[in-house]
């Protein structure tokens, strides 16, 4: 238990989401666990939350500003972008979890929505910029998609321990990502 006595209570309450959703998943999250767990009262996340939805929607904008943060560094490189992604998501796997469950979040949040977006528009434009002149949209689009479900799939499997966990994360990652067959002249 946390023991809450002062502070940034709403940050707080996120962090000890996130950390519910690491170790459970996120279906396993309850606003009144949850508030067991920070050491505050039941109506503690309802007061800041109101719903576990908006629990679950703020933990997954806090993640989803959090990782385009990441990704915004290595605009320049999309390999190294996916190294960055494939880092972030393991160094935040309650975030990751909960920001992968659309069922759980809503839909209409504007903050969701664009954070969603961001993330998705620096991963295209990465690729599209690195992309030969002749290139057209569509192979782009397709690269930038491949691009997403290769590092988010990798991100799955060592998390879900379908594949054993590598001694060096950012070493295998760099070569899983490498074979994306994205290298340019």
């Amino acid at each position: 238990m946390t023991g809450y006595h002062h502070g940034d209570l709403p940050r707080q309450l996120l962090a000890d989401a996130a950390e519910m959703a690491a170790e459970l998943g996120p279906e396993a999250i309850t606003l009144r666990e949850l508030a067991r767990r920070s050491g505050v009262s039941h109506s503690a996340p309802v007061h800041h939350f109101g719903t576990r939805q908006g629990l679950l929607t703020a933990l997954a904008v806090e993640g989803f500003q959090a990782l385009n943060d990441a990704l915004s560094t290595q605009q320049d490189d999309i390999h190294e972008m996916g190294v960055a992604y494939v880092t972030w998501a393991l160094e935040h796997p309650g975030h990751y979890a909960v920001m992968w469950q659309p069922r759980l979040l809503s839909g209409s949040s504007e903050d969701l929505v664009l954070a969603r977006e961001q993330a998705w528009t620096l991963l295209s434009t990465t690729v599209a910029e690195g992309a030969p002149a002749d290139r057209g949209s569509q192979e782009i689009e397709m690269d930038a998609h491949a691009a997403f479900a290769i590092v988010h799939g990798l991100v799955g499997l060592w998390l879900s321990a379908a594949l054993p966990y590598p001694e060096d994360p950012t070493v295998r990652a760099r070569q899983v990502v490498r074979r994306l067959g994205l290298d340019r002249p």
